[in-house]
């Protein structure tokens, strides 16, 4: 009995700490452009940090994270948008307007912007590699109170390692 017991507990054991590290064992990709290529359809067109930056007055520009994530920065003038594509969330925009949605990385805003694409908006833009590259590239991030911050929420230690610069908060 005391054998059954203890064979119990260690399966237990070692289901869950394989439930709870599935997270660690899924993000082994070295850098963002390889996160991407795994984990995207590129079913939204990328936009370059860079090619935002130079036309950044022409984009309407979507926060798709949790708000706990937008509240510790964001790109300046950012909407939050949350996670979830819900039309009835959205702020009223023409469906012909030049819109950029970003997340972390980039791959949750993909997501959301396939939903925009398939609900009439034609020109949905993913940011590429989002907060995490436009944070490296040293542009400038705000927080809640629109003040420069060198703060980006990372969603986790493991996402973490995707951000090069500033100061990493979970």
């Amino acid at each position: 009995m005391r054998r059954i017991l203890s064979l119990v507990i260690f399966t237990f054991l070692v289901t869950y700490s394989t439930i709870a590290t599935g997270q660690e064992k899924e993000v082994v990709q070295k850098d963002i452009p390889e996160l991407l290529e795994t984990y995207n359809k590129m079913t939204v067109p990328y936009l370059s940090v860079q090619n935002l930056k130079t036309d950044y007055d022409q984009y309407v520009i979507l926060d798709t994270r949790k708000k706990k994530e937008y509240e510790v920065s964001h790109l300046p003038g950012a909407i939050w948008v949350g996670e979830k594509y819900s039309s009835k969330r959205m702020p009223e925009l023409a469906k012909d307007v030049k819109i950029v949605v970003y997340c972390s990385v980039g791959i949750r805003s993909e997501g959301f912007g396939e939903k925009m694409l398939k609900d009439g908006y034609t020109d949905v833009n993913n940011l590429y590699g989002s907060i995490f590259s436009w944070k490296d590239a040293g542009y400038e991030v705000l927080d809640l109170n629109n003040t420069p911050t060198d703060n980006v929420h990372v969603y986790s230690k493991v996402w973490g390692r995707f951000l090069k610069s500033g100061v990493k908060v979970f």
